[in-house]
């Protein structure tokens, strides 16, 4: 399995976040995170890629523990709340600096990104004046543009027109056949159905049961 979480407990200033999550998840999957708000679900993406570390409890990805030799994954492209992008720069811009950090793309792939990401004719429009809609494209572009191994979004399709969320779908599909594992959190079930191979309801920071979409729920 490429990304294990064993019994993670997480408790912030006394209260209990998330309560003994197991998860053991492979690439060239889709897998649906569903619940309210506050259920849980943005938290365990979060310890999925580094962002918290449990309580109790341990996460691993590709073999190796988070909080030991490494804190985030060596390969994962993560939309959790709102992206730290600038203002007064371009989406092109944006994502250039992101991509800079790792120096493993170029600029095509990124103009390439943008393009299958619904924002290829933005040009020098800056991302202060975006629709909360585009702003939510850039934030699935720049998850997406390095073809990590791991991709974790939460809520993908907010403020996304229909035929966006066609397009979304589309862009997920083709890198799950390309050997990704894909972790989608969402409030919509029938969003997630559509897309996911397996589906965990979260409530209360725990997974209260599994189901594969278009077969009998399984506790």
């Amino acid at each position: 399995m490429y990304l294990e979480m064993d019994q993670v407990t997480k408790i912030i200033k006394g209260s209990l976040i998330l309560d003994k999550i197991t998860l053991h998840l492979e690439k060239g999957h889709i897998y649906g995170l569903q619940g309210k708000n506050g259920s849980g679900k943005t938290m365990i993406l979060k310890a999925a890629c580094g962002l918290i570390f449990p309580t109790q409890g341990t996460v691993a990805v590709d073999g190796e523990i988070l909080g030991q030799k490494r804190d985030f994954p060596k390969s994962v492209g993560a939309l959790i709340e709102n992206p730290g992008f600038i203002g007064s720069y371009t989406a092109f811009e944006n994502l250039k600096v992101l991509a800079d950090i790792r120096r493993s793309i170029s600029d095509d792939k990124i103009r390439q990104t943008l393009q299958e990401c619904g924002l290829g004719d933005t040009g020098k429009k800056k991302y202060r004046r975006f629709s909360l809609g585009m702003k939510q494209k850039l934030g699935i572009a720049a998850a997406l543009m390095e073809e990590p191994e791991m991709i974790l979004l939460d809520e993908p399709a907010n403020a996304l027109d229909e035929q966006s969320v066609i397009q979304l779908g589309d862009m997920l599909r083709k890198r799950r056949e390309n050997g990704a594992l894909i972790v989608l959190a969402s409030h919509d079930k029938e969003e997630l159905a559509a897309l996911a191979d397996e589906i965990f309801a979260v409530e209360n920071g725990r997974i209260i049961r599994s189901f594969c979409p278009g077969k009998e729920e399984a506790g």
